[in-house]
């Protein structure tokens, strides 16, 4: 399987989402949950196409910045999804769903910092 192209995908489909809430934002509902749905997922959509990119490119220790691409991208999803829900569903996803995929985000972030630090100290 190519993590890079997945990465990528899942990346362009949120950007797609971002954008998508976004208008519902600017033209049907100004319900600024939407516009926080919106650029979370359009901000986190380019953090993903930069991971992807990189995964690409021979990143080292490429298991480790899949898994906190794929983590960063489910956090925001689920944050996203959860916020989106409350404006068109009248509720939460489920219960603790946004604060479960922020923190997951804040996590896949802390782990891309530890990527970061790892691939500093690396003697190749």
């Amino acid at each position: 399987m190519n993590l890079s192209s997945l990465v990528m995908t899942i990346a362009a489909l949120q950007g797609a989402g971002g954008v998508s809430l976004a208008a519902a934002a600017a033209h049907v509902d100004a319900n600024p949950l939407l516009a926080t749905a919106s650029q979370f997922l359009m901000i986190h959509a380019a953090a993903g196409l930069g991971l992807g990119a990189r995964l690409g490119a021979g990143a080292p220790l490429p298991r480790f910045l899949a898994g906190a691409a794929f983590a960063m991208q489910a956090g925001v999803t689920l944050f996203a999804a959860d916020l989106a829900a409350r404006v068109y569903l009248g509720g939460k996803l489920f219960p603790f769903a946004a604060p479960m995929g922020g923190g997951l985000t804040i996590l896949a972030w802390l782990a891309l910092a530890l990527w970061g630090a790892a691939t500093l100290l690396r003697r190749d």
